[in-house]
């Protein structure tokens, strides 16, 4: 059953990277990449080993075995996933990668440093639509007692009352929690500093000790910590309320306007013939859809999601079009 929340779609804003694709199109050798049938499937996680999409790729590579054989997952971080995404998208021929792809490789990343390595559009062929979680506000719940901050409402009050007394941390300049912490500034016209740091693990550790006082994090990562009773949730970031915090209202109920979601999926090199991926993407779907992996999604506050190939590429398309515009918008720089 799909969640309540969905990220709206905006109108699509002009791809801004013809060079890139140029340099795709002049490149003889990364456009006849063929997978090798007789190769065991490859799934390059772009971050750190434990983090939502590492745990969600081993999930998926055990559940999709049994149609596609041994499946063997491996971490490439770096460049806030941009290596790893790298990677598959340069994979030499027969090398028979994946990529567990997100919003940051796909839609945001792209934006913020020019020229690009890879062209997120031109350069992978989509297979899945793996998951669609929001965001959350999380303050440390300790000081949301003393603050007496309960909710999105009570802690734009305090804001607007104690401008730059409040930081709010991020995994890192131009991640989703960045952004979504520039949004929210300019749609409430309040004041507070953002501390950057290297992913979300980092980053709620430093929530954790006071470092920060709030931060929009992931809610697979968060929720642990929220059902412990260590943080307060605030607010989600998508347009709706979400399944697993069915009491936590969204942030677009006080603040018209506000709806940043993160995604993750699977992609393949561009020129992954269609048979290929229409294999793929029925395997993988197939595995998202099983008792086991939908059980152990819910234990991580997902959803399994049901787009795939083409859909899939248009639900991209418009996600990059998207970020585009709000970092653009929000003058949000990586330096």
């Amino acid at each position: 059953m799909p969640r309540r929340h969905r990220p709206s779609s905006l109108a699509a804003l002009p791809y801004l990277a013809p060079g890139l694709l140029a340099a795709a199109l002049s490149t003889g050798a990364s456009l006849a990449l063929a997978q090798n049938p007789g190769a065991p499937l490859g799934i390059v996680v772009p971050y750190p080993a434990g983090g939502p999409l590492d745990k969600t790729a081993h999930i998926l590579a055990k559940a999709a075995a049994a149609q596609l054989g041994p499946v063997a997952v491996q971490n490439k971080p770096g460049a806030g996933g941009n290596l790893g995404a790298e990677m598959v998208a340069k994979a030499p021929a027969g090398g028979n990668l994946l990529v567990m792809g997100a919003v940051a490789t796909h839609a945001v990343n792209p934006w913020l440093a020019k020229p690009f390595p890879y062209d997120p559009v031109a350069d992978f062929t989509p297979i899945a639509l793996v998951a669609r979680t929001p965001n959350v506000l999380v303050m440390e719940a300790g000081l949301a007692q003393r603050l007496d901050i309960k909710s999105t409402t009570d802690l734009v009050k305090y804001l607007k009352a104690h401008p730059d007394t409040l930081k709010y941390g991020s995994g890192g300049n131009g991640s989703i929690g960045h952004i979504a912490g520039e949004m929210f500034k300019s749609l409430t016209n309040t004041r507070m500093a953002h501390t950057p740091f290297q992913g979300a693990g980092p980053t709620l550790k430093a929530l954790q000790d006071g470092a920060v006082a709030l931060a929009f994090d992931n809610l697979a990562s968060s929720l642990p910590l929220i059902r412990s009773g260590k943080l307060v949730a605030l607010g989600v970031t998508s347009l709706g309320s979400d399944d697993e915090l069915p009491k936590v209202p969204s942030i677009n109920s006080e603040v018209p306007g506000f709806n940043v979601s993160t995604w993750f999926g699977l992609f393949a090199p561009a020129a992954l013939p269609q048979a290929a991926a229409q294999k793929y993407a029925a395997a993988f779907s197939a595995a998202m859809q099983t008792a086991s992996v939908r059980e152990q999604f819910k234990a991580m506050g997902l959803e399994p999601e049901e787009l795939t190939l083409g859909a899939f590429g248009s639900f991209v398309r418009s996600e990059h079009s998207k970020y585009g515009f709000l970092i653009k918008a929000a003058k949000i720089k990586t330096d």
